[in-house]
């Protein structure tokens, strides 16, 4: 068996180091300092590897699997599998493979971007970018961009989450594709030979996750490198318009994701979890196998991270060693390391194996082979091959190659490799050496003092983990200083304040560093302020301080929030501002939330929950022009036009048009703007394009004024009564039954939030409590008193008095009717009236909804006074509360505001192909709307 597999251990052997590798071995070192040329590190660098870095080994395959190229069925002996990373092949796809083994991916990556892992879930018929299997347990998915992997195989995903910003590391040249293999809808076309490239039973294929493109992995080589951004190029903000200096902030403060999407604790580390076995060794080990953990240095160790791998007891050292590199997903001469034992010490009085790490093995394995526990060692050589990386340096090549020896230092790499950039006429002390761990979940950049010896860097590297020197890249870079730029928005802040006075309640409650931070922008009347912080270290200290500082008893918040270069905005472009209430529509608004993160610029997806709309709308403050899509019910569609009449006139684009995507339970404004009667699950992409093709129209927007006061009261009189007070309406003001049943329904979903989690629900319990007032009767119309353009206006006996703005009450019902009445003018939205109806109790409502009557229409206006001589239960877009006794003054509001009408779907015709963006193609010019 041990000279069987011979042949397979040196096949795997012929590579060397992606790297670094023994100069004795290494067949790169032919050349002193050879330049590379090409858009990035190929993974045959060394020479013998194949361009796709794969270990092949000819399978014996005891059921039908799928080719990860062509996505076939393979039989019997005509597979061939790496034994790193499972990709398996037909034979005769061999020799069309490029897709980058997992333990060379991380060389191909051009610019290192972390990825935001959101908590574990369940993600049928998908598969893991590391491992290529398949998802059958939780896992987690990247919150940016597709990535989804095992949890024990986070450590060894490539950095390669989408750009979304310039960061001050590198500048943007052009925009290409972004490509992400696999996990494509089985009936995706190949955008080059237009056949199927997707499956559900393989990872194949591959997208462009900002255009949408599709192809199969050799077929992509055939496209065009730059990316358009396909059918959303004109919604999409531009990664090279946003600048954002986030040193020291993760990706998920930077994306304002919020804490309860971030992974469990025990999901923080980068550690390897040592309960799964590693490689194919994942299954349960036969009795002829021999189980071991391994360690990769001592940071694994300290951690008792390890990787469990099963092997035949005969097997020999060296296939035991393979057998550990490739757990560790390290494809580097095994000559160049070495096995050694974990100590177990026994703790002094104990006699049996109690009191040793959990990854230090319990006991001695059978055989006479020592303890269960290994750590792979790196042997130590008198000099290493280094890659080192020209930064954002344009010179032409991806990398240059030279030997470090014992008395190389950072400014000695340096000096030896600026003349092979090309750089040779420009001064040593204009650069300097960084050195980059390229982490899954957070990229590490390192500036080396110009002493420091580099062999003894990279041996301390190997200490520390094996996994952590295959994730570390050295750049020389122009020593240019970036001038510390970061803007954080403080919300929760008292309002009615000044900028001065703002400043000095956060230097009190934060302490403030005089000279690093200011004030940039007051939001008074929503007690925010953005803050400009002037150093990385003291922002990070503010972010993290003032999240958890109350003032006056109101916690505070704090978001990260990046700059938006207007002047750089492609004539054609008019991004989309997204707002999504995560608590609307039950656990769409989530899924929402993370589609549109991903379909577009994440800087551009804001979650109304955490900051509210404020942040979003002074990130695009300065953009000239830009479309807005709420995501939510007819509330949040209220708070954020409200939101935007406030910051109005510091906006270069004032009058921004409004789409809405509804997801809470009337949506009367959604149905009237013909975008539905509430979300059910249409794909993301289509409603964006949907939002692009929309027309725009005008909508009426009302100011209500609420002046309560001590009803018959006079001079003497003295009442605790509330001060004055302004809201906003668009749809509709309720008073009487409607405001009630309004009122009881809120206050049951804030007894037991969980349980309004479906429209159908809600609506259940509208029925409910309305069945409870059916016999309810108190006389509104001896309780109010209505003045119509200064005139009085007597009411029939009702229970309930509506102000309706739109064609839609009450889930759809016409309120108002289709009679036509030569009193009143035909009502639109857009026509400066109100409409003033009456209903006469719940049965009344019920006929209206069920489209057998209409309201009594009373009266048509532009300015009403109606007088509260009780208290009683109001309603303005379905947010109730109970008014005191005084005057409500509804007038217009100014400019009207412009919306986003869904159009017309025409009927497709017979036989005709599904629409050209599904399978990434982009519409044909001249296509009608």
């Amino acid at each position: 068996m041990a000279a069987a597999a011979e042949p397979r251990a040196r096949a795997w052997l012929g590579g060397g180091s992606p790297r670094s590798g023994s100069p004795a071995r290494s067949p790169e070192l032919g050349g002193r300092g050879r330049a590379r040329a090409g858009a990035g590190p190929g993974p045959g660098a060394g020479g013998s590897l194949p361009p796709s870095g794969h270990s092949f080994r000819k399978a014996t395959l005891t059921k039908p699997t799928f080719c990860h190229l062509c996505s076939d069925f393979i039989w019997g002996l005509a597979g061939f599998l790496c034994d790193v990373c499972n990709f398996m092949s037909h034979e005769k796809c061999l020799k069309h493979v490029k897709t980058p083994c997992a333990s060379v991916a991380p060389s191909l990556v051009r610019v290192p971007v972390a990825h935001c892992f959101g908590p574990r879930g369940l993600y049928k018929r998908k598969f893991c970018a590391v491992c290529r299997k398949g998802l059958e347990a939780p896992a987690l998915r990247c919150e940016v961009c597709e990535l989804h992997v095992h949890p024990e195989c986070v450590p060894f995903a490539c950095s390669d989450c989408r750009q979304c910003h310039h960061d001050g590391h590198r500048d943007h040249d052009a925009q290409h594709h972004h490509w992400r293999e696999g996990n494509l809808p089985s009936g995706a076309r190949c955008e080059v030979c237009r056949k199927t490239c997707g499956s559900s039973d393989v990872l194949a294929g591959v997208r462009c996750e900002w255009c949408g493109v599709q192809a199969h992995s050799v077929c992509s080589a055939a496209l065009a490198p730059e990316c358009t951004f396909g059918r959303l190029h004109t919604l999409v903000l531009p990664p090279a318009c946003v600048r954002l200096l986030s040193r020291n902030f993760s990706k998920m403060h930077c994306f304002r994701i919020s804490e309860s999407a971030v992974p469990e604790p025990g999901d923080e580390d980068d550690g390897v979890d040592g309960s799964t076995p590693a490689g194919l060794g994942r299954e349960a080990p036969e009795s002829s196998k021999l189980t071991l953990k391994i360690f990769d240095g001592n940071d694994a160790l300290q951690r008792n991270h390890f990787r469990i791998i099963s092997i035949p007891r005969l097997a020999r050292s060296e296939e035991v060693l393979e057998a550990a590199l490739r757990a560790y997903y390290v494809l580097e001469d095994p000559r160049d390391f070495e096995l050694q034992p974990v100590p177990a010490p026994v703790p002094a009085g104990d006699s049996g194996a109690r009191g040793r790490p959990r990854g230090s093995g319990a006991a001695e394995e059978e055989g006479g082979r020592g303890p269960e526990a290994w750590i792979v060692r790196a042997m130590p050589h008198a000099q290493e091959l280094l890659r080192i990386y020209p930064a954002w340096l344009k010179v032409g090549v991806a990398y240059v190659s030279i030997r470090v020896t014992p008395q190389s230092t950072a400014r000695t790499v340096v000096l030896e490799v600026l003349p092979l950039l090309g750089r040779q006429a420009e001064g040593p002390e204009g650069f300097q050496l960084v050195e980059v761990l390229m982490g899954s979940r957070q990229v590490q950049r390192t500036v080396l003092q110009d002493a420091e010896p580099l062999l003894a860097r990279l041996r301390d590297i190997r200490q520390t983990s094996l996994r952590q020197m295959s994730q570390t890249r050295f750049y020389v870079a122009e020593n240019r200083v970036v001038a510390p730029h970061v803007s954080l928005f403080v919300g929760g802040l008292p309002p009615g304040l000044s900028a001065q006075e703002y400043a000095s309640l956060l230097d009190e409650a934060v302490a403030t560093k005089a000279g690093l931070v200011s004030v940039s922008r007051v939001y008074s009347s929503q007690g925010a302020v953005v803050l400009d912080v002037a150093c990385f270290a003291e922002a990070e200290r503010l972010y993290m301080l003032v999240r958890d500082t109350a003032v006056h008893g109101r916690p505070l918040m704090a978001l990260v929030l990046p700059d938006v270069l207007h002047s750089k905005l492609p004539p054609d472009c008019c991004p989309l501002l997204v707002f999504v209430n995560p608590k609307s529509g039950g656990l769409k608004g989530r899924d929402l939330l993370c589609s549109f993160r991903k379909l577009l610029n994440p800087h551009q997806v804001f979650e109304l929950t955490n900051g509210g709309p404020l942040p979003g709308f002074h990130v695009f403050s300065q953009v000239p022009r830009f479309r807005v899509l709420v995501c939510g019910g007819d509330g949040t569609v209220g708070w954020v036009l409200a939101a935007l009449e406030e910051v109005r006139p510091r906006l270069a684009c004032p009058e921004p048009s409004v789409a809405i995507l509804p997801l809470g339970t009337g949506n009367d404004l959604g149905r009237v703007l013909r975008w539905g009667a509430g979300y059910s699950g249409e794909d993301p992409l289509s409603v964006l394009v949907s939002v692009d093709e929309a027309d725009a129209v005008l909508m009426d927007r009302w100011t209500i004024l609420l002046d309560a006061h001590e009803a018959g009261g006079g001079e003497t009189s003295v009442a605790d009564v509330e001060p004055p007070k302004i809201v906003q309406m668009s749809n509709y003001c309720g008073i009487g039954i409607d405001a009630e049943l309004s009122l009881d329904f809120h206050q049951a979903r804030e007894e037991e939030p969980g349980k309004f989690t479906s429209r159908f629900h809600n609506k259940g319990v509208y029925v409910r409590v309305g069945l409870q007032k059916i016999s309810h009767a108190r006389g509104l119309h001896k309780e109010i008193r209505l003045q119509v353009e200064q005139q009085e206006v007597e009411l029939p006996s009702i229970e309930g008095l509506i102000f309706i703005n739109i064609p839609s009450w009450g889930s759809g019902a016409d309120l108002w009717g289709s009679d036509s009445d030569s009193r009143f003018e035909k009502p639109r939205m857009d026509d400066g009236l109100l409409e003033v109806v009456g209903v006469t109790g719940v049965m009344h409502m019920g006929q209206v909804q069920g489209g057998l009557r209409s309201g009594i229409r009373i009266a048509q206006g532009s300015y009403f006074r109606v007088t509260l001589l009780k208290a009683t239960p109001v309603q303005v877009d379905g947010e109730p509360w109970v008014q005191a006794p005084g005057h409500m003054i509804i007038s217009a509001a100014g400019p009207k505001v412009h919306m986003l009408r869904k159009t017309k779907q025409k009927p497709r015709k017979a036989g005709a192909p599904k629409d050209a963006r599904t399978d990434g193609v982009p519409a044909p010019e001249g296509d009608p709307k």
